[in-house]
C-alpha cells in the first residue's frame, strides 16, 4: 500500500518548484517523486485496459470536439477512488498548499489524467489556458516511460511565450516532471514511435463563490 505521508514532496522540493515558476515560469525536474510513488504510478497506467481509455479532444464544455489532426492521444482521469492515484493527488495537494504559501497564487484545486500516445500519436502546438479565459494556472507533466531513446521521438517542446522559438526539449523519461505557467508557454508533443505514457495535471483557481471550480473543467 502506498502511503501519502511517505511520498509527500519535501519542503526543499516545493521551494525549488516555486523558485522555478517565480523566476522563469517553468521548471523541469528529474526524479521529482520518490520511487515509492513513481513505480506504483507506472504500474497503474500499464495495467489500464483499452476500455479505460477515452480519445482526447480539444476545447472545453460546449466547445469540446475530437480532432485527430490536432491530437491523437487518449486519456484516463484519475481520482481518489484508487489508492495509488489518491497518493499522487495528496502529494499534489501538498504542493498546491506550498505554492500558495510561497507565491500567493490562490490555487483552489488540482485535476489530472493519465495520457497515452500510441505509436505515431502526437499533439500539435497549443496552450493549456487562454489568457483571462481559463482557471488553469500551473500545468504539470510527469513521465512514466522506461529507457526512452532519441529514436523513440515523443519529446515535449516548450516554446517561448511568443511561440516563435523552442526553449526546452524534454525527453519523456520515467520520473521527469515539468511544471509551467499554463497561460504563458505554448507546447507540443512530437510524434512518438513507441507507446508513450504521462500523467498530466493542472492547478486551478476558483472563478466563483460556489465552493467548486467554475468552469468545472
Amino acid at each position: 500500500m502506498t502511503s501519502a505521508d511517505s511520498v509527500a514532496l519535501s519542503e526543499e522540493s516545493i521551494d525549488t518548484i516555486a523558485d522555478g515558476l517565480n523566476d522563469a515560469g517553468y521548471i523541469i525536474i528529474s526524479n521529482a517523486l520518490s520511487a515509492e510513488l513513481l513505480n506504483p504510478l507506472q504500474n497503474r497506467v500499464l495495467k489500464l485496459s483499452d476500455r479505460n481509455w477515452q480519445q482526447a479532444g480539444i476545447g472545453r464544455s460546449s466547445s469540446f470536439q475530437k480532432n485527430s489532426d490536432i491530437r491523437s492521444d487518449s486519456l484516463y482521469w484519475i481520482s481518489t477512488d484508487n489508492p495509488i492515484e489518491a497518493a499522487y493527488l495528496q502529494a499534489m495537494e501538498e504542493l498546491r498548499s506550498g505554492l500558495n504559501r510561497r507565491l500567493y497564487m490562490g490555487l483552489f484545486d488540482y485535476e489530472s489524467h493519465f495520457a497515452t500516445y500510441p505509436k505515431g500519436a502526437y499533439y500539435q502546438k497549443h496552450v493549456d489556458a487562454l489568457k483571462g479565459k481559463s482557471n488553469r494556472i500551473v500545468s504539470t507533466i510527469l513521465y512514466l516511460n522506461n529507457i526512452w531513446q532519441k529514436k523513440d521521438g515523443g519529446e515535449l517542446l516548450l516554446y517561448s511565450e511568443q511561440g516563435d522559438s523552442v526553449i526546452e526539449t524534454v525527453k519523456p523519461e520515467l520520473g521527469t516532471m515539468v511544471f509551467f505557467l499554463s497561460e504563458k508557454f505554448p507546447h507540443e508533443v512530437l510524434k512518438a514511435s513507441r507507446q508513450r505514457y504521462s500523467l498530466t495535471g493542472w492547478f486551478r483557481v476558483n472563478g466563483s463563490e460556489s465552493g467548486r471550480v467554475d468552469p468545472p473543467n
